[in-house]
């Protein structure tokens, strides 16, 4: 089978956020028996070294630049705000639009070269015409849904901009309704996420297809430290990981640290912004940006912290850290997808969403060794029957065969 793939994120190397992993790792599971062509935007951080490894999992891999980002005032946003009233589509997906991008799709599938097309993330579905299901399979792999995120923000009161964000809310839902009947195929990662997409279009085919972890990547530890060292890992451009941060590090860690003085907590990952960067001048916070290694930084710390208050879907960040045997607490959202404390299952780690809650539970796990084991090590288990690339990839298969 031929499958064209499309990513407007350069998805290599997988570490660089949860986009790109899952991206990665469905593709490298596709080319085993199928010839995939991947076509993707190259950003100014790509390295040549990156794009010569992407290459080795793919059989085409076509580039194209991203489009400049858009600035401007007051009145571009405004002329952005007209555009998205009147086409239906968020000026978020318009600014990564490339128009030689879609002439090679457009050419591409009229010329029947593929047998499925799959847009990696829902901000692809710009490429995908209206009569593309009449000649091709299409499936979107739908991350999460960008209205029910900017929902949950505006709900937990984390919005960048309110004003914006409840203006656009309606917008965003018509959006998610039209583009989703493009698709013979739809994919997420949760029955959360299922749940909201359904709303959109009863009659579609979705598919729940969790996250993985590559367990090579993320090897089991041989040994707990101890001590009093938290972690947190995560882009840190992202608005649920800043959030998340900084709830934890202005509200939970100073009342840690009256008992446990020293507590550390590392965040630990990729494009700090200057809101992250500031929380180290708090006692005991380090702020890594990129590193080579994060399992490194799990396998040395205590506990692993997901003071997640928005954001659909499965977190990488907390199979990861689980994948790694270090124990978890995590909010609703840091948990979603994942039996870690339901009624006949093993506990596999411990939830907290107040300040209150976060206390206890990081508390008992400083005291409590055995319990540390016994979350360590139920967890892995769940990862390693559950949530794999290798699973991942076989039903995202079956998805594109149809």
């Amino acid at each position: 089978m031929n499958i064209l793939m499309l990513s407007s994120t350069f998805p290599y190397p997988p570490t660089r956020g949860g986009t790109q992993v899952r991206t990665f790792n469905l593709l490298k599971y596709l080319q085993r028996n199928h010839a995939v062509t991947l076509v993707t935007q190259q950003e100014a951080d790509v390295t040549n070294d990156e794009i010569a490894a992407l290459r080795e999992f793919v059989d085409n891999l076509v580039i194209f630049q991203r489009p400049p980002d858009v600035t401007g005032g007051t009145f571009s946003k405004i002329q952005r705000f007209v555009t998205f009233l009147r086409q239906g589509t968020p000026p978020s997906v318009l600014n990564r639009y490339s128009p030689e991008m879609q002439n090679w799709i457009s050419e591409s599938t009229s010329q029947g070269k593929f047998d499925v097309i799959t847009c990696e993330h829902s901000v692809n579905e710009i490429y995908i015409q209206p009569n593309d299901q009449k000649r091709v399979r299409t499936v979107v792999n739908i991350h999460s849904s960008v209205y029910g995120t900017c929902r949950q923000q505006l709900e937990t009161s984390i919005s960048e901009n309110t004003w914006r964000d409840k203006i656009n809310l309606p917008l965003l839902r018509r959006y998610e309704l039209k583009y989703c009947s493009k698709f013979s195929q739809i994919v997420v990662t949760t029955a959360e996420d299922k749940n909201q997409i359904q709303e959109f279009n009863p009659q579609g085919e979705i598919t729940v297809i969790p996250n993985g972890v590559d367990l090579v990547t993320f090897p089991y530890r041989t040994s707990d430290t101890g001590g009093n060292r938290l972690v947190f890992i995560g882009a840190m451009d992202n608005l649920a990981n800043i959030d998340a941060v900084c709830f934890f590090v202005r509200e939970v860690l100073p009342e840690i640290q009256k008992n446990y003085p020293n507590t550390t907590f590392d965040i630990v990952g990729s494009r700090p912004v200057s809101e992250v960067l500031a929380l180290q001048n708090q006692p005991g916070v380090t702020v890594t940006g990129r590193v080579p290694s994060m399992v490194d930084y799990l396998h040395k710390s205590t506990i692993c912290i997901v003071s997640m208050r928005t954001g659909y879907g499965i977190k990488n960040k907390t199979l990861e850290a689980m994948a790694a045997g270090v124990p978890v607490v995590g909010s609703d959202r840091g948990l979603e997808g994942l039996a870690v404390d339901s009624t006949n299952v093993p506990l596999r780690a411990l939830r907290a969403n107040t300040k209150d809650e976060y206390i206890a539970a990081i508390s008992c796990l400083f005291d409590n060794p055995h319990l540390r084991a016994e979350l360590s090590h139920h967890a892995r288990q769940l990862v390693e029957m559950e949530f794999t690339w290798e699973s991942a990839g076989m039903r995202y298969e079956q998805v594109c065969l149809g």
